[in-house]
């Protein structure tokens, strides 16, 4: 019986940085990573991943176990797409009923998942690398919400119906919200292991 007590943090993940604490790889010693954030406890580990173009929400881990389950189980994670163009009735209804994405090579049809799109444009902090502006015609914010996660699934769904993505942010994981965390902060969250809605 593992008896270690362990710790979880809920993260503001930047953009344009990894998910992932260090790497070996040459190819990314340019890269930026979750290391750089602060000081954390000893095999940490991100559950889950955001891409590095993709900001928001990251929960962080000492125990491989709750990992595994948040990473298996139907636990639905919402994003905030901000999209190229105005967001019509017909591709809300075409992203919620489910779409093609190509997958590893392959044509994949995405689960029928809750798809809205936001009136008022949600207020996050500025990107660091800056997003177009209305000078190059109007954008939109759309909230998707998933039980699964393709890779770049998002990006894939709203690019399928004809308006591709421009910025990214998960604010939701279960119950646990993305809320006043400031861009690279984190803080201890509770994680329940048994319970089925975290």
């Amino acid at each position: 019986m593992d008896t270690k007590l362990h710790q979880h943090f809920k993260l503001f993940k930047p953009y344009g940085m990894l998910s992932q604490f260090t790497s070996n790889s040459t190819q990314q010693k340019k890269k930026r990573f979750l290391g750089e954030l602060g000081v954390f406890p000893e095999g940490i580990m991100p559950i889950g991943r955001l891409d590095e173009a993709s900001e928001g929400l990251l929960l962080l881990t000492t125990d491989g176990k709750m990992s595994d389950f948040i990473n298996s189980s139907k636990i639905e994670k919402e994003y905030y797409a901000q999209i190229d163009g105005v967001i019509t009735d017909v591709a809300l209804k075409q992203l919620q009923n489910g779409v093609e994405i190509g997958l590893e090579g392959k044509k994949y049809l995405t689960k029928k998942c809750h798809v809205k799109k936001i009136n008022e444009t949600p207020i996050f902090p500025v990107r660091a690398k800056k997003i177009r502006d209305d000078r190059h015609g109007p954008t939109s914010w759309v909230s998707i919400t998933l039980t699964e996660g393709k890779f770049r699934q998002v990006r894939k769904m709203t690019s399928a119906v004809g308006f591709p993505t421009l910025r990214l942010v998960r604010v939701r994981i279960g119950t646990i919200k993305l809320e006043a965390l400031k861009v690279g902060e984190f803080t201890p969250v509770l994680l329940n292991f048994k319970s089925k809605e975290l």
